[in-house]
């Protein structure tokens, strides 16, 4: 087996300060990191556990976290981020999906992880993350930034 877990989920809210607090008082859960994510978006990491985070966008404008809809009317998430159980397995599920044409195999230094984005058969967007080897304790950068190592 490539993967170990569910590395990250994606989610929206018009509320970070509120949605982090309620994940703090019920689970304990940790902020690790804030940063800006893009013109108007802030994105909040939050640990929910040893090796899960909620990725938590706050994008100013947008109504989506303010939709209710019934379970099996929602939609799609937002995108599904897989963890790779090594670096020798990221490397292998990249050359894969490389192969398949389902990713042109950039890979980003978002500095504690590094993350391969994808595109399955149905067009779901998704992520395979795996830690850095190089990460420096506090260092995160924002997408689109190359990781050594990685060419196209």
């Amino acid at each position: 087996m490539l993967l170990d877990g569910v590395n990250h989920v994606a989610i929206l809210t018009n509320d970070t300060e509120r949605l982090v607090a309620f994940y703090q008082e019920v689970f304990d859960a940790t902020v690790s990191g804030q940063m800006p994510a893009g013109e108007g978006i802030l994105l909040t990491f939050v640990d929910i556990g040893p090796c899960a985070e909620l990725n938590m966008f706050e994008v100013r404008d947008n109504s989506e976290a303010q939709r209710q809809t019934p379970m099996f009317g929602r939609g799609r998430i937002d995108h599904l981020g897989l963890q790779a159980a090594s670096l020798d397995a990221f490397d292998t599920i990249r050359g894969r999906l490389m192969e398949r044409g389902a990713t042109d195999g950039f890979v980003t230094d978002f500095g504690r992880i590094l993350s391969l984005f994808f595109r399955d058969p149905d067009g779901l967007e998704g992520e395979v993350c795996v830690p850095n080897p190089h990460a420096e304790p506090g260092v995160f950068n924002p997408p689109g930034t190359p990781a050594a190592g990685y060419s196209v």
